[in-house]
């Protein structure tokens, strides 16, 4: 049977044509998952309802940006844009088959670190599902449960899906880096210590934002009506990539552009796979184009697991891996 759910998502990462549904899934924040799908608040779930206005810079022209104010040590569902001001929207009908509403908004689900172990950092982290929905129930949830436990601050992306690209999602990942980095302090975190980790296509959608639009890249190279607030001058780059049976490219097709990841300066690459994924031959080349531009790089190939193993078994137990190589990432970032 696992076998048989995993060659289904394997198709859907593959084609990526067939239109899917499904649900976020159980997990032990069921209330603050809910609040993503209906857009709502639970006054009694601990997220904060008080907002930050960050006030105009008269000296260059630049709005401030009025978003949720931080809920450190509380579970908290922050949306990435203020309501109208998203950059690049479409309009789709209510009829259209996709996994989120037209009015949908981008948003992360925070998870703070277990309060009893140092804090060692944030990682984002997004789910795989072929740019048609978001499998955050086998991929995200499970893996932000281990890794709070390890002492860092998690923070799931709800990044835009079909009939948005992957330019548009990796606006949203980019926005969520530069909240987390404006409110390090707050957070207890170097603002230097911040990862962006993905599986399948999420991992795609990482690559294309530490490629694309990074550092203080701007949203109006793809809306120019779009108006730039003061959150867009803080830095998106991410310390570290984790691709988990992912690579940099685009669905289905993985890079091998040495050059291109040269003169990208990218982060530290992690990546997590099996031998039984279809792609397994796409990791490796990708693997080997990066380390050969001259980016350090971290693999781990686990022998007969397919694609889509999640925070992973105790064949494919790649978070422990991913944790020992983080930490060396902050300590000596």
């Amino acid at each position: 049977m696992k076998r048989f759910v995993s060659i289904c998502l394997s198709l859907l990462f593959v084609c990526g044509l067939t239109a899917c549904s499904g649900s976020q899934g159980e997990s032990g924040s069921q209330d603050l998952q809910e609040q993503v799908q209906t857009g709502t608040e639970n006054p009694s779930s601990g997220v904060g309802h008080e907002e930050t206005e960050v006030q105009s810079d008269s000296e260059t022209d630049i709005v401030g940006f009025h978003l949720e104010a931080p809920t450190p040590g509380t579970e908290q569902v922050i949306y990435l844009w203020e309501e109208g001001k998203m950059p690049a929207p479409r309009t789709y009908s209510e009829s259209a088959d996709y996994f989120d509403p037209p009015d949908f908004r981008p948003s992360m689900e925070y998870y703070p670190a277990n309060p009893e172990v140092p804090v060692k950092g944030a990682v984002m982290l997004c789910a795989g599902g072929a740019f048609m929905f978001r499998g955050n129930q086998g991929d995200t949830y499970p893996t932000a449960e281990k890794l709070t436990e390890l002492g860092y601050q998690c923070f799931v992306v709800q990044y835009r899906l079909r009939p948005y690209t992957q330019e548009e999602g990796a606006l949203d990942l980019a926005r969520a880096v530069r909240y987390v980095r404006y409110y390090a302090e707050e957070y207890g975190i170097d603002e230097k210590d911040i990862a962006v980790v993905g599986y399948s296509a999420g991992g795609i959608l990482c690559g294309e934002q530490v490629l694309n639009w990074k550092g203080t890249t701007s949203p109006t190279l793809l809306d120019e009506n779009y108006v730039p607030d003061s959150l867009d001058s803080v830095s998106a780059d991410a310390a570290a990539i984790g691709h988990i049976y992912s690579f940099y490219g685009r669905l289905s097709v993985g890079s091998t552009d040495v050059e291109k990841f040269r003169s990208s300066s990218l982060p530290p690459t992690f990546y997590a796979y099996g031998t039984e994924d279809p792609f397994y031959r796409q990791f490796m080349a990708n693997a080997d184009a990066v380390r050969e531009a001259g980016v350090s790089v971290e693999e781990h190939c686990y022998d007969g697991q397919p694609h889509g193993f999640g925070a992973g078994n105790a064949d494919s137990n790649w978070v422990p891996e991913f944790d020992r190589w983080l930490t060396d990432i902050y300590e000596n970032n």
